[in-house]
């Protein structure tokens, strides 16, 4: 047992229990550092750097450093933390148990025991990111949905049941259960873990906190209650996985001082919203954020959670809320064990970190202030999370928008009457064709294929008999709502929004309200939970009666999944070149990752989700103009409709009982009969079948050896593409629908898969030669190298030959000749995804000199093995004159580099004259340099497993 600093002490961890810590504050009497000043979340991480000191992966300096944390000015030292547990989704998931199978592989074809891949910390998956809502606003369409799911994603799931039994350490929670981030705060999290040990010859158990990372940027959610954790690629959760700590650089602690309380009819939501565009400005990206005082006291933890849901929107690592009364009594609430709650307080009691900090007891960086009693009702939107606007002024800033020019944010629509209406029959059944209907791959209008996760673009046209789509008529427009979802575990993990948005639609159904046929309308909770209590509380007949029916248990319309829309509408979309609307209690409204075809996308709260879908339009103000009409033809507002604090507060105290969730979080493969039904094989060796065109083994260990590489300069490179600002990694990377025009569509049409079977790029990704295909091949992607054009394509040079990106790279493979790619600012944002990096490197990319790069995607780029290097300020490839005619060269770099050191990019351009511009080493810590010298984190990770 590690102990270094003498810091192992006993407590009572309640109901008779005699529990070990390592204690901080005793840390802090040896004055190793003011460890009473340190924000709670530091505490945390060093926590489990003074456990986890062995003097090899995690030293005596890391603690020291650490503890002596300066608010002002943070050493420039990476972090080794190790984390307690890990969370996965089906759709990053999936690679990471493929990578780990491709290992065990490895291993046995050099003659070790294969048995030594397998987790060292729990690992947590959730299938969520799968469900699509084809089926809506009827009481089969849950059934169906499921249906589609596992018709869809059959052998996928045959391989995770096969990983299920194949790793000791590994926990898979089955389709219907919920999001990944509500089952983890209503079931996974622990708040603090225990472990035994020998101690002195005598049995014992060490207590130390809940910690985690998860394969999903929203992993911060755990946040509210307590819990440290954020979100990583997949590469750094394997690492993590195989008991690697995942560094990360000291980061200044952001406090953010609540006061106040929120006033009537705000709701979490609104404040999350608000705080989102507040932090956005004070520009918190890779910090930590520490709420705290009287008014973060105040808030409930689904209020905490929706908050810490959305840090990556705000850009932080983390939004954390220390622990408290209210955190325990969160646990207690959800079911959790009196057992568990007595080890969480006492423990966090021992380290004197229980409690809600107050102004003035902790040193953070900088200190921002929020009164909650000053935030007000609003939307975000219509492409940005952080672009919140007031509800009174959402139809002016919509009108104003529709006519701003495209350049500046606008739609560039010039002249228009909104009050034109476009009618449409919704009558006939889905399609038949396999592809989108009325659209070619080359049209003008469908160049917002930019949709993440996407299980796949066919309409259910294979459930004979039933029918997705709504009959009637109805007339749309610019600002029409035609997607209106109540969606997310960011808000509905909270009864509050929840029950509010029940008790808006009992009020609207009172009075004879309906919802237009052309609105698409799901209620997808993050949790059977959601359901029990709506039904408890009477108010799910009322959703239903608003087309509101569950439609499944997963991600839906936040990722993307929000299904096909009417023909009709969509033709009517296309043929009037409209800017319609969705309304959704999401996270992120990037332009087409809704829905590719509409253009203005919103955020709100799950009661304003409802109005907007009885309002019909965006282009309105809520607060002064009528929803619509009743019964009697009288004009209804929406303060007529919003439920009051107290009707809501009286519907929760019904509502919610520990017995439920203990109930519906047991036993789940007996709960998902479907589950049950698939196949799968066993044993510790995955038996790969060269059929499937889901799973395929990976190449990153084909010629496996013990022989490290050497880190040598880079010459004779071509750039593969040259790329502008804020390129996500939804365009590097492959999501949404393949194309059949696409490489990895004309692949699959040559293994005898007709398009109608494509499926998606997510559903594909543990198949490297889909992937490989797909990376930069989304059809929105500008490559600058050919101006004027969007998707995959570029240059081959010296012959200057126009081609896909895939069969440049090929090409070059074959010609032996490296590859750069170029881009601008904030390279890499969106959702971490660890293929963006994986692909880049099965391209042949050797570096990507970007003017910027975003955090998760910079170090997934190491993790591969690919060079990640930084211009100088001021400098990219449009000042440089860079056309992708050059031959460049990296010089500088050798096995004796430093992290964040300057290298020299050499320029030969086409007419021969030579350039040279010193641009900086973006790997950033010495573990990085380990990893990038090894190839790439996986195979440094395997070469310390089997040197042990």
């Amino acid at each position: 047992m590690n102990d270094e600093f003498k810091t192992l002490q006993k407590f009572d961890a309640g109901n008779g229990r005699e529990g070990f810590f390592h204690s901080l504050p005793e840390l802090g009497r040896q004055g190793v550092g003011k460890i009473s000043r340190l924000p709670i979340s530091i505490r945390i991480v060093l926590e489990s750097v003074l456990r986890n000191c062995d003097g090899k992966k995690v030293r005596g300096k890391d603690v020291e450093t650490l503890a002596s944390w300066d608010a002002k000015k943070p050493a420039n030292e990476e972090i080794p933390f190790v984390v307690a547990r890990i969370v996965l989704q089906d759709f990053t998931g999936v690679p990471l148990v493929v990578d780990l199978a491709a290992m065990r592989s490895a291993v046995k074809r050099i003659g070790g025991d294969p048995g030594i891949i397998e987790p060292l910390v729990p690992v947590d998956l959730v299938v969520d990111h799968s469900v699509q809502v084809d089926f809506f606003g009827s009481a089969e369409a849950l059934r169906l949905n499921l249906e589609m799911e596992f018709k869809r994603n059959r052998e996928r799931y045959q391989f995770l049941k096969w990983g299920q039994q194949a790793f000791k350490t590994f926990q898979l929670i089955p389709p219907g259960i919920g999001i990944v981030h509500q089952v983890n705060l209503e079931y996974l999290a622990k708040g603090v873990l225990s472990q035994k040990a020998e101690l002195g010859g005598q049995r014992s158990e060490i207590f130390y906190p809940d910690t985690l990372v998860g394969t999903d940027s929203h992993t911060t959610m755990i946040n509210g209650l307590g819990v440290v954790g954020w979100g990583v690629g997949g590469i750094e959760a394997e690492a993590g996985m195989l008991g690697q700590p995942v560094y990360f650089l000291t980061p200044e602690v952001v406090g953010v001082h609540l006061s106040g309380r929120l006033k009537e009819g705000v709701t979490a939501t609104d404040l999350v919203l608000h705080i989102t565009q507040m932090l956005r400005a004070q520009k918190v990206v890779g910090k930590f954020v520490e709420f705290y005082g009287e008014g973060a006291a105040s808030l409930p933890v689904p209020d905490r959670a929706t908050i810490g849901n959305m840090s990556p929107e705000y850009g932080a690592t983390i939004g954390y809320f220390p622990v408290d009364g209210e955190s325990v009594n969160y646990l207690r609430a959800t079911g959790r064990s009196d057992v568990q709650c007595g080890a969480f307080e006492n423990y966090f009691r021992a380290q004197q970190m229980f409690g809600m900090p107050r102004q003035g007891e902790i040193d953070y960086s900088v200190d921002l202030e929020l009164d909650l009693g000053q935030v007000q009702p609003g939307v975000a939107g219509p492409k940005r999370p952080q672009d919140r606007i007031n509800l009174p002024e959402l139809g002016q800033t919509f009108r104003t928008l529709l006519q701003k020019p495209v350049k500046d944010g606008g739609y560039g629509k010039e002249n228009v009457d909104l009050a034109t209406k476009h009618p449409v029959q919704l009558n006939g059944s889905a399609p038949q064709d396999g592809d989108m209907p009325g659209i070619d791959p080359g049209e003008e209008l469908n160049k917002a294929e930019m949709v993440t996760n996407r299980p796949t673009p066919d309409p259910a046209k294979d459930l004979k008999g039933a029918d997705p789509f709504r009959h009637g008529e109805s007339k749309i427009g610019h600002g029409s709502v035609l997607i209106a979802a109540i969606t997310s575990c960011t808000n509905t993990s909270n009864p509050s929004v929840m029950l509010a948005a029940g008790l808006l639609a009992r009020k609207a159904v009172e009075r004879g309200m309906r919802v237009d046929p052309a609105v698409k309308t799901s209620l997808a909770p993050g949790s059977r939970v959601v359901s029990d209590y709506l039904t408890k509380t009477g108010l799910q007949p009322y959703l239903d009666q608003l087309g509101f029916n569950l439609v499944g248990y997963g991600c839906t319309t936040c990722i993307g999944n929000s299904g096909p829309l009417h023909p009709k509408i969509e033709k009517a979309i296309h043929d009037y070149d409209l800017v319609a609307a969705s309304v959704l209690s999401g996270n992120r409204n990037f332009e087409a990752r809704v829905h590719q075809n509409i253009k203005a996308n919103f955020l709100m709260s799950p009661p304003l989700v409802v109005a907007f879908a009885l309002a019909g339009r965006v282009d309105l103000d809520l607060t002064k103009e009528p929803i619509g009409k009743d019964k009697n033809g009288k004009d209804t507002f929406l303060r007529d409709l919003w439920p009051s604090l107290k009707e809501v507060r009286d519907a929760m105290q019904s509502a919610l009982t520990p017995e439920v969730f203990r109930k519906l979080y047991r036993d789940f493969a007996n709960q998902n009969p479907k589950w049950n039904e698939i196949p799968s094989s066993t044993g510790e060796i995955y038996q790969w079948d060269e059929k499937s065109d889901y799973i395929h083994e990976p190449p990153f260990f084909k010629d496996f050896s013990m022989e490290v590489g050497k880190i040598e300069n880079i010459v004779g490179a071509r750039a593969l593409g040259i790329f502008g600002d804020s390129v996500t990694t939804d365009h590097i990377s492959p999501a949404g629908a393949i194309k059949a025009s696409s490489p990895a569509g004309q692949y699959l049409m040559s293994r005898g898969i007709k398009p109608e079977d494509f499926n998606s790029y997510g559903s594909r990704r543990g198949n490297d030669l889909v992937m490989t295909r797909g990376t930069f091949a989304n059809v929105r992607i500008k490559n600058l190298m050919m101006p004027g054009t969007e998707g995959g394509v570029t240059i081959h040079y010296p012959d200057g030959t126009q081609m896909s990106i895939f069969d440049a790279a090929m090409l070059y493979q074959k010609e032996n000749v490296p590859l750069v790619i170029l881009a601008g600012h904030e390279y890499g944002t969106g959702s971490s995804r660890d293929w963006a990096a994986k692909g880049t490197r099965l391209l042949g990319v050797k570096a990507v000199i970007a003017a910027s790069f975003e955090r998760i995607h910079r170090s997934n780029l190491v993790g591969m093995g690919v060079l990640p290097l930084q211009f100088p300020e001021g400098t990219n490839a449009q000042t440089l004159n860079l056309n992708g005619s050059e031959i460049f060269a990296v010089s500088g770099l050798s096995d004796s580099i430093d992290p964040g050191k300057t290298v020299t990019l050499g320029i030969e351009r086409k007419a021969g004259e030579r350039d040279s511009v010193p641009v900086r080493l973006r790997i950033d810590t010495p573990i990085e340099i380990d990893y990038y010298r090894h190839g790439g984190i996986l195979q440094f990770v395997l070469r310390q497993l089997l040197g042990k």
